[in-house]
């Protein structure tokens, strides 16, 4: 793995970011405008040095554009956007398709991987790291992945592709099934979510260390980063009690996150940048649509109103 290492970057915050406003959306393929994002970025050039993208669509291929001809500061970890291939009955709002279905997401899967290495490559002053997929192996899912096939894309990845690789997935998976995996991948990715454990704020730091470690004890001497972590602000009782979701308690959150993440040296991306209002159920109040350190009018929430007292709203 001589070459992959991406801990010869100097140390930097990091945040993952989707640039979709209102009436915008990956599912209908209304991408947001190049004004729109070079806006976004330049919000973001602020605090940030590491981006994290979900996919390589016509979004992201924007994104690293926009930060080469602007001559932006930042280090891009690039992903797949991965559809189900196979029916997962444990998804509580529903995974089951048909074969024909199923077929035709592997040939989308195989695309996008070939967009992923083509981007990787045409970017590679851009683009640190790559990740094989998000958040398709764990037991929730709704865009299930067997871990053979997550084996094999890597394989692909790797033998055109110069950047570290890893695959972005909920801290359990990492404890009982993705040994094959990790044993590829450069560096591990996790992802850790107190509130959506129930968890309140006086344990959550606590809760998302745990989560960590645990993953980080599972695989000695292999880099382990963080790749989502935060506080929705919004929140109607799915999933989520209303009353453990608000601005106060992103805040609290976010500072007791990056004070032990920085102190211990852990590479970690906040989630999210801007809330995301494509996400979830048609109520306004469902806590995926609220997980933004910014409003989707890109005003600051509490948590960044220091930071950028400049923007409308702080």
């Amino acid at each position: 793995m001589a070459g992959r290492s991406m801990f010869d970057l100097r140390p930097g915050n990091a945040i993952c970011y989707s640039g979709y406003r209102e009436n915008q959306s990956p599912v209908t393929r209304a991408y947001p405008a190049r004004d729109q994002i070079r806006e976004d970025l330049l919000i973001l050039a602020r605090n940030w040095r590491y981006l994290r993208l979900y996919d390589c669509s016509p979004h992201a291929e924007t994104v690293l554009e926009v930060i080469r001809t602007e001559a932006l500061d930042f280090k891009v970890m690039l992903g797949l956007d991965m559809a189900a291939e196979m029916s997962n009955p444990h998804c509580p709002w529903g995974a089951h398709f048909s074969d024909e279905t199923l077929a035709a997401n592997r040939q989308g899967n195989a695309a996008e991987v070939r967009r992923l290495i083509e981007l990787a490559a045409r970017y590679q002053d851009v683009v640190f790291s790559v990740s094989v997929g998000n958040e398709a192996s764990v037991e929730w899912t709704d865009h299930m992945v067997p871990v053979d096939s997550l084996v094999a894309y890597v394989h692909e990845v790797r033998r055109e592709v110069r950047q570290p690789i890893t695959f972005c997935e909920n801290y359990v998976p990492w404890t009982y099934k993705l040994e094959p995996l990790a044993e590829l991948l450069d560096f591990i990715a996790v992802h850790t979510y107190p509130a959506w454990e129930y968890r309140s704020i006086h344990d959550a730091l606590e809760y998302t260390r745990q989560n960590y470690y645990s993953v980080v004890e599972r695989y000695p001497g292999k880099p382990v980063v963080i790749t989502e972590a935060g506080w929705t602000t919004a929140a109607n009782g799915r999933g989520i009690d209303p009353h453990n979701a608000s601005e106060e308690l992103q805040a609290r959150y976010y500072e007791q996150l990056i004070e032990w993440t920085s102190g211990a040296g852990i590479l970690t991306f906040v989630f999210e940048a801007f809330d995301e209002p494509w996400k979830g159920s048609p109520d306004p109040l469902d806590p995926e649509k609220h997980w933004g350190l910014f409003n989707v009018d890109r005003t600051p929430k509490r948590v960044m109103s220091a930071l950028y007292p400049d923007l409308p709203g702080s």
